[in-house]
């Protein structure tokens, strides 16, 4: 991992401020809590990289084993859903949650193809750089993989707006 200068790592730290912004206002169901406080995302931002997507592209597919997570700052992501009667529906993804954290913590391939309805900015952490965060900084990666958890706790908890593990 290339660690950044102190003037840069001012510079990625700032560029996190809508992602923190989006987390804190936490207006969706499945919103990630964001306890984290300024040293802790300063660090974070060391681990974290820029993901722009415009609307249509998919920045996960189904079946792939990708084990990237994807922190969603803005725009609008879905997921095509079918129920046990085999109807389709859309489950929007929408600022302040994260999306691929099937994968990211199980190992499995991803469960659900996820496009980009609108042009949205996404930052993504891959699963080796979340094993560095969590060998230099484990309090830091377990706050983190709690948060995540809460978020995978209120999609179980909300069945009729469930948004797939992806």
């Amino acid at each position: 991992m290339v660690m950044l200068g102190t003037t840069e790592a001012a510079a990625a730290a700032a560029d996190l401020s809508g992602l923190i912004d989006a987390l804190r206002q936490g207006g969706a169901y499945d919103a990630m809590p964001s306890q984290l406080q300024a040293g802790q995302w300063d660090c974070l931002s060391h681990y974290l990289q820029p993901h722009p997507v415009r609307a249509g592209q998919v920045p996960i597919r189904q079946g792939e084993t990708d084990r990237t997570l994807l922190f969603i700052e803005s725009g609008a992501l879905t997921a095509p859903l079918e129920d046990a009667h085999g109807r389709m529906r859309l489950a929007v993804l929408a600022p302040g949650t994260v999306v691929g954290e099937g994968a990211f913590f199980s190992g499995e391939p991803r469960s659900a193809t996820v496009v980009a309805t609108r042009d949205s900015m996404l930052w993504s952490l891959s699963h080796a750089r979340f094993q560095d965060l969590s060998q230099r900084h484990p309090a830091l990666a377990l706050a983190l993989a709690l948060a995540c958890a809460a978020v995978v706790v209120r999609r179980l908890n909300h069945a009729n707006l469930r948004v797939a593990v992806t």
